[in-house]
């Protein structure tokens, strides 16, 4: 049979990258990226071009499994598993109501547009609001953020038409988001730089992308807000804002100037160990700039006070008038989104926590990024009414991402009934009571949406022009396998429960002002397909998915402009950016005795801080167990700059004991001349359970592990530090991990 090459898109992240797939005998042979595609042009990452070897990986699994009471699990039809999970469910539910079973998807499920709907719908129909997501564990501060501060209906700003752009703790070439748009970022950057964009950067790691930067600021780890006060306070000191848009749409400025005069760029340089010069240079670049934004990354969201640094990132952005005006085209109308219909005005805040349900072990609210997945074990654990007994995660994997993993642990082992949708028995997995095998990327329809949709969630993110692509299904699953859709799941669990399956749309938290979508119902009397699923989910798409369907390389539909609409007459919403809670935690920050922390943490010897980052061959635990992604090395790094190896007396491989004030685990050292000194930088969500710690150098070590998760958390995320943690470092000769203290 003669190697037949077709166009696809990956689907081994979010970014959905155009690719070209060599098929022969039924396998992925090759892929590639995609030169037709008018927005990738070409481009695609190492893990994509791996994509056809995680479809055949030795350790997949092609049959659903049951875990027998000795611990073991034994295949099971996908059927029956369903009419089990149905019946176990419906138990559950009858004895301690709906609230007793929650939802937690993640990174397999995220890129395919069904699976969460209908995950989601299930929930609702059963009567459940415990859905648990990683926007809670990863970027919450974004979603309060963008809730307290309010919404311009007229857009941001983006990349592509930008002279000054602010990073604060991102790196979107390897993590192919964070203000940068995901198709081909490294082009754009190139291309951005060749017109003469300014790039400033804020980051303890001079990162892949910091490379490019105009001025780098390598600041100590968690110190963002301070930096970020004190640009609001050079910006408002030197009359850098935009007087006249604040004056007309915005609130609260008043109140920010008085929180932020106190945060002097020589008491802010202090606090983060720059020059108070760097801090002065960087504010002033910014704010005289024509267009441009300010965008942050996980990491800073994973570090103290993620919501003020990201309300103090829309501070700046507001300000300086990073949004467009009445008679400006949006850059993307929509594609697979609605159609724009924009206007340049405000859309009030909202309140960005104690909306709806919260959790009874702990006294945390919901908030704008969800339920607090960070006391999700807590949730587990507790012994009270209403706890959680079930938990189906989907295309997720607790075990590796969660906070406080020997917690996690504890909780996935006291739960009555666990199910995971997962392709391999991964560490979660291990420990469910079901696993049920999914069909992988290839073997399913693709649709572009994640990457555009990704707009009515952050500032500056998503595709900058109204790109949209669909693949079919290219290849088969594996001759004698029985895999199933995530969607199909759901769906089958409706059917035996009587239950009618309803997917809602994303609502729109920030972006362009757009038409909106209705809430597809599945058809409870007969099996749709996945494209009429798909069809029935892109309802109100400004392109109607069969023109879509007409492009099989992906497509601009440039053929439509629309402008940003005058501010309606009778608008009197206004952006605030003087937030009571956010300007109390920054006057907290002032009063605390800082200098006095840093002492006594280094005299109880965690003198270093332990920051998060993204390896360029790893998607969270997705792709460490790939040979050529990994060429040897399944473990993460603990990369130290030089001198500090030098100082512990540490060279290359040596093993590292790495001990926060809750527990400790190793880690293989490795030199990083790029890192400031006295901060450690590891990957998350690798690692497994304590009993494979010995394994360390294959699969790495789980820094969740180190997080305390009762301890120094968002009240109102339930976030805890799970970045710029105070760590100690020292050389160790065979010995384990020394466990919780």
């Amino acid at each position: 049979m003669a190697v037949e090459t077709r166009p696809s898109i990956c689907r081994f992240c979010h970014a959905n990258c155009g690719i070209l797939v060599d098929v022969e005998h039924g396998r992925a042979v090759r892929v590639a990226g995609d030169p037709d595609n008018p927005a990738y042009t070409g481009f695609t990452c190492a893990k994509g071009r791996q994509l056809g070897e995680s479809h055949v990986h030795p350790d997949r699994l092609l049959h659903s499994q049951k875990r027998g009471a000795d611990g073991r699990f034994e295949p099971i039809g996908v059927e029956r598993a369903m009419d089990e999970i149905a019946r176990r469910i419906g138990e559950i539910v009858r004895e301690h109501g709906p609230r007793s079973i929650a939802l937690y998807p993640g990174t397999y499920s995220g890129p395919h547009p069904a699976s969460i709907p209908a995950g989601v719908g299930f929930m609702l129909a059963l009567g459940s609001k415990m859905v648990f997501t990683s926007a809670a564990i990863d970027q919450p501060g974004k979603h309060v953020a963008n809730a307290i501060h309010g919404r311009w209906l007229g857009g941001s700003h983006v990349f592509d038409e930008s002279d000054v752009w602010l990073l604060v703790g991102n790196n979107p070439l390897i993590s192919m988001s964070g203000g940068i748009p995901p198709s081909n970022p490294s082009r754009r950057l190139r291309e951005a730089k060749a017109r003469g964009l300014t790039l400033i950067v804020i980051d303890p790691r001079k990162t892949e992308v910091a490379r490019f930067a105009d001025q780098l600021l390598q600041p100590r780890a968690g110190e963002d807000p301070s930096i970020l006060a004190a640009m609001l306070h050079v910006v408002i000191r030197d009359g850098l804002h935009d007087a006249d848009f604040a004056a007309r749409h915005v609130a609260g400025f008043e109140a920010l100037a008085l929180a932020v005069s106190e945060f002097t760029p020589e008491y802010a340089a202090a606090r983060a160990g720059l020059e108070a010069s760097e801090i002065e240079r960087a504010a002033r670049t910014f704010a005289r700039a024509r267009r441009g934004c300010a965008v942050a990354g996980t990491g800073p969201n994973m570090a103290p006070h993620g919501n003020l640094t990201e309300y103090l990132l829309l501070c700046l952005n507001t300000l300086c008038g990073r949004w467009r005006r009445e008679g400006e085209a949006v850059p993307n109308p929509g594609a697979l989104l609605p159609r724009a219909r924009p206007k340049a005005q405000a859309l009030r805040p909202r309140a960005g926590w104690g909306r709806g349900e919260g959790l009874r072990s702990r006294d945390l609210p919901n908030s704008a990024a969800g339920l607090p997945t960070g006391a999700l074990a807590d949730e587990i654990l507790w012994q009270g009414e209403g706890r959680i007994r079930a938990l189906i995660c989907l295309g997720s994997n607790p075990v590796a991402a969660w906070p406080d993993q020997l917690k996690t642990i504890r909780a996935m082992e006291a739960l009555d009934l666990l199910v995971c949708l997962d392709p391999k028995l991964g560490a979660t997995a291990k420990k469910a009571h079901y696993v049920i095998a999914p069909k992988m990327a290839l073997e399913v329809p693709g649709l572009s949406v994640s990457s555009e949709g990704i707009e009515q969630t952050y500032v500056a993110h998503g595709y900058p022009e109204p790109y949209a692509q669909y693949s079919p299904a290219i290849l088969e699953p594996p001759p004698g396998s029985e895999v199933i859709e995530e969607w199909e799941f759901f769906y089958g669990l409706c059917r035996r429960m009587d239950l009618a399956l309803t997917a809602y749309p994303i609502r729109a938290e920030t972006g362009v002002l757009r038409e909106s979508r209705e809430a597809f119902a599945f058809d409870m009397t007969r099996k749709p397909t996945t494209d009429e699923v798909y069809e029935g989910l892109m309802n109100g798409s400004r392109v109607p998915l069969a023109e879509v369907k007409r492009h099989p390389h992906g497509h601009v539909f440039d053929d439509e402009t629309i402008l940003v609409g005058p501010t309606d007459p009778d608008c009197e919403d206004r952006l605030d950016v003087g937030n009571a809670d956010m300007l109390a935690e920054l006057e907290a920050i002032r009063a605390e005795a800082w200098d006095g922390v840093r002492a006594r943490e280094a005299s109880e010897g965690r003198r270093f801080q332990l920051i998060s980052r993204r390896l360029p061959n790893v998607y969270n635990s997705t792709g460490r167990d790939l040979p050529k992604l990994q060429k040897g090395r399944g473990h993460n790094p603990a990369y130290l700059h030089p001198d500090d190896l030098e100082a512990l007396g540490l060279v290359r491989g040596d093993v590292v004991e790495i001990r926060s004030n809750h527990a400790s685990i190793l880690g293989v050292a490795e030199p990083a001349p790029e890192l400031r000194p006295g901060t450690v930088s590891m990957a998350h969500c690798f690692g497994d359970a304590p009993e494979h710690d010995r394994d360390f150098r294959e699969l790495g070590s789980n820094t969740g592990r180190l997080v305390d998760n009762e301890r120094d958390f968002d009240p109102h995320t339930g976030i805890p530090r799970m970045s710029a943690i105070p760590v100690a470092i020292g050389r160790v000769e065979g010995r384990e991990p020394s466990g919780s203290r």
